[in-house]
């Protein structure tokens, strides 16, 4: 089972989430995946994958905001 390691970017909160109800993250696990938290959008998006993309039954698309992507950027390995 992975665990989470870290944040990638700053907590919501340092990002204008006051309440908990808007507050994407981006975590390191420890085998070495990321998970996210976003908004599920997989409904409205799922037709409008690229013919060379594709997921699962169990896979969701979600969307994170620009500057939680933009704030985690400075964390995310290259390798």
């Amino acid at each position: 089972m992975s665990q989470i390691i870290r944040r990638l970017g700053v907590p919501p909160r340092d990002r204008g989430s006051a309440g908990g109800g808007n507050c994407p993250d981006i975590f390191e696990l420890s085998d070495g995946r990321f998970a996210i938290i976003g908004t599920d959008v997989t409904d409205s998006l799922d037709a409008e994958l690229p013919p060379d993309a594709s997921r699962a039954d169990y896979e969701r698309i979600v969307v994170i905001t620009r500057e939680t992507m933009l704030r985690a950027k400075a964390d995310i390995p290259d390798a």
